[in-house]
């Protein structure tokens, strides 16, 4: 789950960011206390949720956070971050592509999103 300060910016960057990761739109779910959430599934039976924080302060980044998102190949990866940029995105740290690992190589990329949250396309070679 990641904070939003303006739900409908962060709808669009994500319909499109998790569109290219073949994730379907998101159900919309209004909280008790009326802050609309936006609940994207996917095939693991689990959601990633952008929401408005309840508590009605401002969205803020989490220190050492970041949320990974399982990329098919290399060019996802590459595609993740190149539709992340295009829809507000920002791309940060090094350019998209291979990495030495103790998993061997793997190829990832780094992004914020309009709010600042911190996010990683990625993709492990099986």
């Amino acid at each position: 789950m990641v904070g939003s300060n303006d739900i409908e910016r962060s709808r669009r960057f994500y319909d499109a960011v998790l569109g290219v990761l073949g994730v379907p739109e998101p159900m919309i779910n209004i909280a008790g206390s009326g802050h609309t959430r936006l609940f994207y599934p996917n095939q693991g039976g689990t959601n990633f949720i952008v929401t408005q924080p309840i508590n009605d302060e401002p969205a803020t980044v989490a220190n050492g956070a970041t949320v990974a998102f399982s990329c098919n190949s290399p060019e996802q990866v590459q595609q993740f971050h190149d539709v992340a940029v295009a829809n507000g995105g920002t791309s940060i740290e090094d350019a998209p592509g291979p990495r030495a690992s103790a998993m061997g190589t793997i190829h990832l990329t780094y992004v914020r999103d309009p709010d600042g949250n911190k996010l990683c396309g990625i993709h492990i070679p099986g």
